[in-house]
């Protein structure tokens, strides 16, 4: 049975504190899940945790005491400065300790290499939602991941939204493309129907307004809702009317869901070629 995973009971270390990590960090904090304390390796100093109860931040990891013994270790640096950033972490590979990373196209093996095959390591990809609590992430263990570490991963990402887990490694290219990458679609659609409706007529600013809360109302009701997106689709189209008139574009061969299987296999395809 796994333990208590409420507070982890030896210190976090965090290599990155951008956006991804910082949002991470806030959700730890206000938790309460890292009281045992987080050490922040950043090069620019993560200025919005410098002098925080329970953090400590240097800006080289060869700045962290070798008395450290964290219970997790975490990457959150972008994929680029892996190399750079991952080699001396080495030293902190314990039977008890995890890593996990959020590091994109960064395969399992990559740190079975870096950290020996015995390491136990979680891979997983959460997406920008996460910067207010509304994120979603998919987790990845390896063989040497305990039920005890894998539920404590799993708090540690839950603290930013939903956690999904998976056996399958292959599976995370697709993810990446789906929610990973998916806010980025939902940020150009928003962009596309401002446009419309810009060119239709509508000042910019008010266009822009509708898009917006639209486009996230809808989302919340998609989530909140016990109908499937495809029964609230039909819902407000009515036979005849604006709405069906709208999607008969939307929904011929090479419209919307020609264009979005497309632009996913695209996003997979390279999350598979930045693995190698």
């Amino acid at each position: 049975m796994a333990r208590d995973v409420e507070r982890l009971t030896r210190p976090l270390l965090l290599l990155g504190c951008g956006k991804m990590g910082g949002a991470m960090l806030s959700g730890w904090l206000e938790s309460g899940i890292v009281d045992a304390g987080v050490a922040v390796v950043d090069p620019l100093g993560a200025p919005d945790f410098a002098g925080k109860a329970k953090v400590t931040v240097h800006t080289a990891l060869d700045d962290v005491p070798d008395g450290l013994a964290p219970e997790v270790v975490v990457f959150a640096v972008k994929p680029q400065q892996m190399a750079e950033a991952a080699p001396g972490t080495r030293r902190f590979a314990a039977a008890d300790t995890v890593f996990l990373s959020i590091a994109a196209g960064t395969p399992i093996r990559y740190f079975a290499k870096l950290l020996g095959r015995d390491a136990a390591i979680v891979r997983a990809m959460p997406n920008t939602p996460a910067a207010i609590g509304q994120g979603i992430t998919v987790a990845c263990p390896n063989a040497t991941v305990s039920d005890a570490q894998l539920a404590l991963c799993r708090a540690l990402l839950g603290a930013v939204g939903e956690v999904l887990t998976i056996d399958d490694e292959s599976l995370i290219d697709p993810v990446t493309a789906v929610s990973g990458s998916g806010p980025a679609y939902v940020f150009l659609l928003i962009e596309c129907l401002a446009e419309a409706g810009a060119q239709a007529g509508l000042p910019p600013p008010l266009a822009a307004r509708l898009a917006l809360v639209t486009i996230a109302g809808a989302g919340q009701l998609a989530l909140r809702g016990d109908d499937s997106p495809e029964q609230l689709r039909r819902n407000v189209t009515s036979p005849g009317g604006t709405t069906a008139a709208a999607l008969e574009v939307l929904m011929a061969e090479s419209g919307l869901q020609s264009l979005m299987t497309r632009a996913v296999a695209a996003a997979t395809r390279r999350g598979r070629e930045l693995a190698g």
